[in-house]
């Protein structure tokens, strides 16, 4: 995993403009461990590059926003991360651009895309308090960037996978303790703390979801992200499950694998389903039988399967915007 993330790239800086803009993505794109991202173009009736969400001068805590071609007054709003291990605080402007968040922009969704903390930066709950605070942002200046904050869902990829699912798993909470291990699930980043971090909805792909054991060979990732071995803080490695904060408060999941996944095993995504369903939260799992690490995961079947999630929730959502 680590050669690929020495690999990644950054795409080409968007600048924002008030007609509609085409953006590129690169032919070759690696598309962080998402696979190459197939040259395509997003086409938005206005963009935002390189916003800073968390009130201070760190490039990691930036995000770009997209807004959908048609004009509207306000629109639903998806945040979607991108995957790297953690190993990445700069990755999203390669966060499948034009697989994912092409298919939201063409469905009415504006999306926003984050860095957050890498692995490398700080160690973990600060990634988890990034995502909340990019939430509390989306909500804080939603009339300035169009949003509808009575909607707002988190998608993600392989380790964005991981942010969205326990940002919705712990959806409302703002600390918890497991164990011998208290985590601050919140944080305080931002001019917005006052704002709600809950959401409607997480689209989960190829996600990590538990980690009391390990499924990757050597140090794995997740150990550079807690910094501590399981040995020594088993509690730990119970805070970055998802399954551990699970619950029948929690919003509708939709969850995508691959079953020829070799770098996040399926059977992590099957748990995160049987979870779910016996804490009795809406979820949709689709295995796809010849899906990769994110390779053959982003036909055109799944990108709707994904919008017809979100559309349905949004129906069920009283409080949104029409």
């Amino acid at each position: 995993m680590r050669t690929i993330f020495r690999h990644l790239a950054v795409a080409a800086a968007i600048l924002a403009t008030g007609s509609a803009v085409r953006a590129q993505v690169p032919e070759t794109s690696p598309g962080g461990f998402g696979g190459v991202q197939i040259k395509n173009s997003v086409e938005t009736s206005q963009q935002w590059k390189d916003i800073n969400y968390a009130d201070d001068d760190k490039a990691y805590h930036t995000c770009d926003i997209y807004l959908p071609k048609e004009k509207r007054d306000s629109y639903p709003v998806v945040v979607h991360i991108y995957g790297s291990a953690w190993f990445s605080n700069s990755s999203k402007g390669m966060a499948d651009i034009g697989t994912i968040v092409k298919a939201l922009l063409d469905a009415g969704y504006a999306v926003v895309c984050p860095n957050h903390r890498s692995s490398g930066d700080a160690k973990w709950p600060a990634q988890i308090q990034d995502i909340k605070a990019v939430i509390r942002f989306i909500r804080g200046e939603a009339p300035k960037y169009k949003f509808d904050p009575s909607f707002v869902a988190v998608s993600g990829f392989s380790s964005g996978g991981h942010l969205s699912s326990i940002t919705a798993a712990t959806s409302g909470t703002k600390s918890a303790t497991v164990g011998r291990e208290t985590i601050d699930l919140e944080g305080d980043l931002g001019a917005h703390t006052s704002e709600s971090s809950e959401v409607s909805a997480a689209c989960v792909w190829s996600g990590p979801i538990e980690f009391m054991t390990a499924f990757t060979p050597g140090v794995a990732p997740e150990e550079v992200l807690i910094g501590q071995s399981r040995d020594e803080a088993m509690d730990k490695y119970r805070t970055l499950s998802t399954t551990t904060f699970i619950d029948s408060s929690n919003p509708p999941f939709i969850i995508f694998h691959g079953e020829k996944d070799n770098v996040v095993p399926c059977s992590q995504g099957q748990r995160l389903y049987d979870a779910l369903n016996e804490a009795g939260v809406k979820a949709t799992l689709t295995l796809e039988p010849e899906g990769g690490h994110g390779f053959n995961m982003y036909s055109d079947t799944n990108l709707s399967k994904m919008v017809e999630f979100l559309n349905a929730v949004r129906e069920h959502a009283p409080n949104e915007k029409r």
